[in-house]
């Protein structure tokens, strides 16, 4: 039987009358999704921006007029010199540069944008710049240079130049990227807050390079640029089941950098990577993602990152072939220090071993600040959980590494001091793990305090855009445990675990993209990885489960349930920000991948191949039905695409009927409403999909809500039940029966993990063994449900119909256990927000925010049309 959605009585319905006089302003003017960035290299950049009016009611913008200029004072003066577009009937709040002249590498551009809205009349915005970097591969002076060592050799390269700068320098930009990971030096001074760059790419088909601003570096004089190189994802030095250390293109680390300096009087000068920089070794004598850095102080030459520094005994650097086809700039956020935590607890074995206790489970390393005489060492090992005895228990996670080489490893750092008599601080450059504890050892007995050990919050530092809070604080812990995890895997690319793998499995992300883009603005993070899929994909059409990969994941395994990928995330960005770059990026690469799903056909177009519900409690969802569902999906959203390009659709959508026919002829059982086995995710799978006849639809969720009740409310579902399951049962009227599932806290359960076991983070199994051996403590994907949290307990959605949130659809559930829910998103619009409030009588307080120059539909306990500000609802 279907329960009523609303549990309350409607009293008073009111919207607010607030329309106090107030000034539209244009804010969060924004180039390719980045602030004032530099380094750009797309010829056609997109410009964004928001209207921000919180003084009146139904704001709208009715059209927008973009100038662009070769200077502040060209705009200043009304001289747009290099574009000038007409006023644009439009309430979009987003311009795409196609037209005017083009725009040329290393130059500055400054723009403005002119809005008309039925308010004010005209408001210009303040004037905002985008820089370019190198938009040729021409453009390029330096010159890719390594040392004469072996990719075996374990002891980082360094390398650095000297220069001299005689005139007044007004801007200099280091264009810089490496085969592995660098860290720059320009005087002595580190360059840049970023870690791990660049990012993780198929390093033989596309690197990423970085600029960096270091006018405020340079020294009238004698100046030295410097780097140092980190292995990373391009020369895997330790052994595991990817094969990356046989990856195509291991190689010895090189460098790329060029420094382009501008002077007051016009000219310029490039100090470029060459043969005549020099290089040597130093005291990074190991580094590797999986095992952790060694570092041993007593190698430093001190002083090599400055000018004045003797390096007449370091070889000249040699010249060697580009590793890559393309290079392109790292146009996202970068990973950096994003927190220090300290430990919050600390026990001592025997004076040489101690055990900390982050108190969170996190992605980074640790800086150790230690003094001692020359030649102590210490290592730093982290793991997730401890033995019975306090020590570190690393079996749940180092399952996969196959140490070969002596003194390899698994997730520990080594520190070398060399007795200066002064403090010694140690930071690991080229590595990162997974962690809550980290067990300290040194050599000889030592006394360390919890001042010894900082941890390092390292991750993708994506600007947090989504907070959710509820009467209830075990919700509050799970969405707090769903953001933990995904920041901790945000490395780059999106990743399914910070320890044990670090790999970009394809249908972790796109089962948590709603999740992800719900709290965190990832549109660059995103189209990166998309880019990632366009140079994995074979030329059969096949892309392996993990993106990148060297060549580990291919064929018929995973399979389409992860493939689907391709079509999934392209889509959320377009339902989220209103972009069709990605779409236009990848349909070529999505058609390659329909037409290898076409020859693997059994059966009229059943496919039968790959995983499906992966890591289910019990319940297993036959492999058939998922991978035919998501064949349909992959068709259905294909037609979508092509509709959005102009393209011909009607093949896709063909193709996307036939095979919900096949699927409803093959697993739908209409007797008891049931589709395959009948488990907890086949039937929110079809429901899910819209794949269910409409006039069945409702006795589908039924027999949902049957099974979850016949199952004590308890979940028995895999990754596509975390997906699907809470969403269904409260799109059909049971959100009592999601609720009781998302605050259950016995296994297997959410509540489980945060409230019994006490994690941080979600783990990557509903149960663990009793021996730990066979899951992490820091997965994201099953946690889907935080979308489910705004989705529905708040009631924030997207209308897919006026993507990017031009209009809002705000329907909140009140459940009735809840007393209070408040949840906002800064989409690309502006803020939206939705807060409901019991009172003392049994009613409801809502209260909506709407970004100015949009508008939203309400659906409570009727529906309301209003537009952009603050409204009030009794209900």
């Amino acid at each position: 039987m279907k329960k009523a959605v609303f549990y309350v009585t409607v009293l008073l319905a009111c919207s607010s009358c607030m329309n106090r006089q107030g000034n539209t302003q244009v804010v969060n003017m924004r180039c390719e999704y980045l602030y004032a960035p530099i380094g750009i290299d797309t010829s056609t950049p997109r410009l964004t921006w928001e209207l921000d009016n919180q003084m009146e009611t139904n704001v709208e913008q009715k059209a927008f007029q973009i100038g662009i200029a070769s200077s502040r004072q060209a705009l200043e003066t009304g001289k747009a010199d290099v574009w000038q577009s007409s006023p644009i009937a439009s309430g979009r709040s987003f311009w795409e540069y196609d037209g005017g002249k083009p725009l040329v590498s290393h130059t500055k551009y400054y723009w403005q944008v002119t809005v008309w809205d039925n308010k004010q009349g005209k408001v210009t915005s303040r004037i905002d710049s985008f820089e370019m970097g190198k938009l040729h591969l021409a453009d390029w002076k330096a010159r890719w240079i390594t040392d004469r060592q072996d990719k075996e050799r374990e002891a980082s390269p360094l390398f650095r130049k000297t220069f001299e700068v005689k005139k007044d320098v007004v801007s200099a930009r280091a264009y810089v990227t490496a085969g592995g990971y660098f860290e720059l030096f320009m005087n002595g001074k580190r360059v840049g807050e970023n870690f791990l760059d660049p990012a993780y790419t198929h390093f033989d088909k596309r690197i990423l390079y970085l600029t960096h601003d270091v006018t405020r570096l340079l020294e009238k004089g004698e100046n030295a640029l410097a780097a140092v190189l980190g292995n990373g994802w391009y020369n895997m030095q330790s052994r595991a089941v990817w094969d990356f250390e046989k990856a195509r293109w291991r190689n010895r680390p090189s460098l790329l950098c060029e420094l382009r300096l501008t002077y007051q009087d016009g000219t310029t000068d490039i100090i470029a990577s060459d043969d005549t920089w020099k290089t040597a070794e130093g005291p990074y004598t190991y580094n590797c993602l999986y095992s952790g850095d060694k570092y041993d102080a007593r190698l430093e030459a001190e002083g090599w990152t400055l000018a004045g520094f003797n390096d007449s005994a370091w070889s000249e650097a040699i010249i060697t072939a580009s590793p890559t086809a393309v290079l392109q700039a790292q146009q996202m956020p970068a990973i950096q220090v994003v927190e220090e935590i300290k430990p919050t607890l600390l026990r001592s074995f025997d004076n040489r071993i101690y055990v900390f206790d982050m108190g969170e489970n996190i992605s980074g390393v640790c800086k150790l600040a230690v003094t001692g005489e020359r030649g102590t060492h210490f290592t730093l090992r982290h793991g997730e959980l401890l033995k019975a005895d306090g020590r570190l228990e690393q079996g749940n996670i180092n399952v996969y590494y196959h140490p070969a080489k002596p003194g390899e490893y698994f997730q520990t750092d080594m520190f070398t001091l060399k007795g200066s008599g002064q403090t010694e601080e140690f930071t690991p450059q080229f590595t990162y793990h997974g962690f809550r504890y980290v067990e300290v050892e040194c050599d000889r007995p030592v006394v360390l305090t919890a001042d010894n050990l900082t941890g390092l919050l390292l991750h993708t530092n994506v600007e947090q855009v989504g907070q959710f809070r509820c009467s209830n604080e075990l919700l509050n812990k799970i969405w707090e445990a769903t953001n933990r995890s995904y920041k901790t895997n945000l490395h780059g690319i999106p990743t399914d675990c910070p320890q044990r793998e670090k790999n970009g499995w394809t249908a972790d992300a796109h089962v948590a993209i709603d999740l992800a883009l719900l709290n965190f603005d990832g549109i660059t993070v995103y189209e990166k990885w998309m880019r990632d899929m366009i140079d994995n994909q074979r030329e059969d059409g096949v892309i392996a489960g993990i993106v990148p990969s060297s060549g580990w994941g291919y064929g018929d395994w995973p399979g389409p349930v992860w493939d689907a990928v391709l079509f999934i995330i392209p889509n959320a960005l377009y339902n989220y920000y209103g972009d069709t770059r990605s779409i236009e990026q990848l349909y070529p690469t999505m058609m390659k991948y329909l037409e290898y799903l076409k020859g693997m056909e059994k059966e009229g177009g059943l496919l039968d191949f790959g995983i499906g519900d992966w890591l289910s409690y019990h319940a297993q969802t036959p492999t058939d039905y998922t991978s035919t569902a998501f064949y349909y999906l992959d068709n259905r959203l294909m037609a979508r695409f092509a509709k959005l390009l102009g393209r011909d659709a009607t093949g896709y959508e063909k193709k996307a009927e036939a095979l919900k026919r096949l699927l409803n002829e093959k697993f739908f059982h209409a007797e008891n409403a049931t589709y395959a086995n009948g488990t907890q995710t086949a039937q929110a799978l079809a429901l899910y999909l819209g794949i269910v006849p409409p006039d069945k639809e409702q006795a589908v969720a039924d027999k949902l809500y049957q099974v979850v009740a016949d199952n004590g409310f308890f979940l028995d579902f895999g990754l596509l039940g975390s997906k699907t399951v809470l969403p269904m049962l409260s799109r059909y009227g049971y959100d009592e029966a999601a609720y009781r599932m998302a605050t259950q806290t016995e296994a297997p359960s959410w509540g489980y993990w945060v409230k019994t076991l006490g994690y941080t983070t979600l783990a990557e199994t509903w149960t663990l063994s009793p021996e730990f051996r066979d899951a992490s403590l820091n997965h994201v994907f099953m946690g889907s449900i935080s979308a489910w949290f705004y989705n529905v307990l708040a009631g924030i959605n997207y209308d897919p119909q006026q993507p990017g949130f031009g209009h809002v659809v705000i329907s909140p559930h009140f459940i009735p256990d809840l007393e209070w829910v408040e949840a906002s998103y800064k989409s690309v619009r502006g803020l939206i927000k939705s807060a409901w409030k019991r009172g003392e009588n049994g009613s409801v307080t809502l209260t909506v925010t709407i970004p100015a120059g949009c508008t939203a539909t309400v659906l409570a306990d009727k529906e309301y049309h209003i537009g952009s500000g603050i409204h009030s609802f009794c209900l």
